[in-house]
């Protein structure tokens, strides 16, 4: 299954992200066996377009997540469109990841940095550049202005947008930025 039919399939946030998520996933040109962690599963969007590029994911957020955002369906979205055979979920805490080091060859969020409490962002960080692999990616996926000023009508609680940029300090990643039509791309290389 193509990500074109996937849209027809699932619902409508997976067409809302996966716009600006698969441009950015084909430029990255990552290798078909390359080793991925997804941060942040939710309605598992991410892990489902990853899939639907033929990759292996494995997927996770904290066991004691109890926001709207966790324990969504995302194994019955994955299998609706035939990737579940291609995710792994395991619960995890991006602050204290419980991996090796050097374990993945890509690291992706998509619009789960911006719920980590401030004062943790730069720890997340450092456990992805821990669990990376040297060449590796990390790949933020946030809410440009144009997607939160959506979202901020729907729940005007929601927390405002984060750069990950501002968390790298020490870090010596490589960075750029890909703008999308809703979620802009944080891209490092390590």
């Amino acid at each position: 299954m193509n990500i074109t039919e996937a849209k027809e399939i699932l619902d409508p946030t997976f067409g809302f992200t996966v716009g600006d998520t698969d441009s950015v996933i084909q430029q990255l040109k990552l290798p078909k066996d390359a080793k991925i962690l997804d941060v942040g599963t939710g309605v598992g969007n991410l892990a489902i377009a990853l899939a639907l590029n033929g990759y292996r994911v494995l997927t996770g957020e904290p066991a004691d997540d109890d926001t709207i955002y966790a324990k969504q369906a995302w194994h019955e979205n994955a299998k609706k469109v035939g990737v579940d055979h291609l995710i792994e979920f395991k619960a995890f805490d991006a602050q204290d990841m419980p991996f090796e080091d050097n374990a993945f060859d890509a690291i992706f969020f998509l619009g789960s940095f911006h719920h980590v409490e401030e004062n943790s962002r730069d720890k997340v960080l450092q456990e992805c550049a821990r669990t990376s692999k040297p060449g590796a990616i990390v790949c933020f996926f946030e809410p440009n202005q144009n997607c939160i000023k959506l979202i901020m009508e729907l729940d005007p609680s929601h927390p405002e947008v984060a750069d990950p940029n501002d968390h790298t300090r020490g870090l010596n990643l490589e960075s750029r930025k890909i703008e999308g039509t809703m979620f802009d791309a944080f891209i490092f290389k390590k």
